[in-house]
């Protein structure tokens, strides 16, 4: 099951690759079965096929989204982005009581561009964060009133460091009896 925590869709995605910054990250899209439960579960759309190729474009472009988000673009990302946001986007279609969305990998991944493109073209970008607990690299947008957010969740990553901290603070070292200097003599 995947973990929709980031605050905007394409945000999300990037997170499909977990804990970047170490040595080996943990991929959660191995297969084309694998994009299509993240579509589904995202509700952006459920059956979606998806081929090998279609693997590698969602990875792409969850790799490009990523790039821009956390400000290590290389030269063509942008234009890959646009690329990416060009095709139709997914259908929506309101059932009465909530929205679903129709259509093919190609409109699916178009949908998502076009969310990176709103978040990188408006006044939300400057607020893209990565989280700070050492074991997440999940990128989110801070949506706090002060703008001062570390983590991606405070009850999964800012309460581990929390917890951390607080153990550390309060750990006892312990010191062994010294022996008493001022015992008087008789």
């Amino acid at each position: 099951m995947f973990t929709f925590l980031s605050g905007r869709p394409c945000l999300d995605l990037t997170t499909t690759l977990q804990v970047r910054h170490r040595e080996h990250p943990r991929e959660l899209l191995t297969a084309p079965a694998d994009v299509t439960r993240w579509l589904a579960e995202a509700r952006y759309g459920a059956g979606i096929t998806v081929d090998d190729a279609g693997l590698r474009r969602t990875v792409a472009l969850r790799e490009t989204v990523h790039r821009l988000c956390s400000r290590a673009g290389r030269d063509g990302d942008r234009a890959q982005l646009n690329a990416f946001a060009a095709p139709p986007p997914l259908v929506p279609y309101w059932t009465g009581t909530a929205v679903e969305y129709h259509g093919d990998l190609g409109q699916a991944l178009s949908t998502l561009a076009r969310d990176a493109v709103d978040l990188l073209a408006g006044s939300h970008a400057a607020r893209i964060r990565e989280c700070a607990h050492p074991d997440c690299s999940r990128l989110f947008l801070d949506a706090s009133h002060a703008g001062r957010r570390r983590w991606c969740d405070m009850t999964a990553c800012g309460t581990k460091v929390k917890s951390a901290g607080y153990r550390q603070r309060r750990r006892v070292v312990e010191v062994p009896d010294a022996p008493s200097l001022g015992s008087p003599l008789v």
